[in-house]
């Protein structure tokens, strides 16, 4: 009877501890909800007031355009053709940059919710817990890498973003893969604007893979490898994109979470600029 007593005794022990567990679990997922929600909501506010401050206007081409050179030659039925019509974005910064001196950028990715303002720091780090306006927020912000200069672009410029739930930051980029997208060529463009230019990138490759660094290279000892480097990214496109590349190219590459494990990457080649 003592035996069975004790039996029921440690049973009943065990059973408390899985339940406390369960408790502490449920407890701490109920706080990052909460929690998730407060920076979502902090990041909506954001938003609307730089959509307030911000006007962001299409701009005719003009004598200042200047259409970048192609090595082979495009066959007429290739988008390229339409792309080098389309108009070009072009903001003004000068309140955005009263709230956040780091602004560098506005960045627009046709079939996607990514209609941002990016900002660059001294790492790679601090957007990531950062708004905006600077203040603590693990929905965090769109940022240049800080080894790139938009000022003189490097052969290969790179945009990050947190993949948000609710589709905010980056969120919206896992559209890339989906076949309502990429059965759009219209979507096949992003446009960015610069207090020095404003460009018109064609993509070329879009893919999701283990998290890895081999495409966020920005520089290049030779042109061979600069070559051998866009060929990889070209095999590890989820879509043909018809598109070929040179030794003169630059890139622009964008790069968000897919899931715990994986990446979201996007990469698109200049065709189109103008100074400011």
């Amino acid at each position: 009877m003592r035996k069975r007593r004790k039996k029921l005794k440690w049973k009943n022990i065990i059973i408390l501890i899985i339940i406390l567990i369960c408790l502490i679990f449920l407890i701490i997922s109920i706080k990052d909800i909460i929690n998730w929600k407060i920076d979502s909501n902090k990041t909506d506010k954001q938003l609307d007031e730089i959509q307030e401050i911000v006007e962001i206007e299409e701009v005719e081409e003009t004598e200042d355009v200047e259409i970048i050179e192609q090595v082979e030659e495009i066959p007429k039925a290739n988008p390229y053709w339409d792309y080098i019509k389309m108009n070009l974005i072009n903001v003004n910064f000068n309140e955005l940059k009263k709230i956040n001196s780091n602004t560098k950028g506005w960045i627009q990715v046709n079939g996607t919710n990514i209609n941002y303002p990016f900002v660059q720091a001294k790492d790679n780090k601090y957007y990531l817990t950062h708004s905006f306006d600077k203040s603590y927020n693990s929905a965090g912000w769109v940022f240049l890498d800080y080894r790139n200069n938009m000022n003189s672009l490097s052969k290969n410029t790179i945009i990050y973003a947190h993949g948000r739930l609710d589709t905010t930051m980056f969120g919206s980029l896992k559209n890339i893969l989906k076949s309502g997208w990429l059965n759009n060529s219209d979507n096949y463009i992003v446009k960015l604007s610069t207090e020095s230019e404003n460009t018109l990138w064609q993509v070329f490759s879009v893919y999701h893979i283990p998290t890895t660094s081999d495409y966020i290279k920005t520089e290049f000892n030779s042109d061979e490898e600069f070559i051998n480097w866009t060929s990889m990214l070209i095999n590890r496109s989820a879509h043909n994109f018809n598109t070929s590349l040179s030794e003169n190219d630059k890139i622009l590459t964008l790069s968000t979470c897919y899931n715990d494990n994986e990446k979201v990457v996007l990469h698109a080649k200049l065709i189109k600029k103008e100074t400011r």
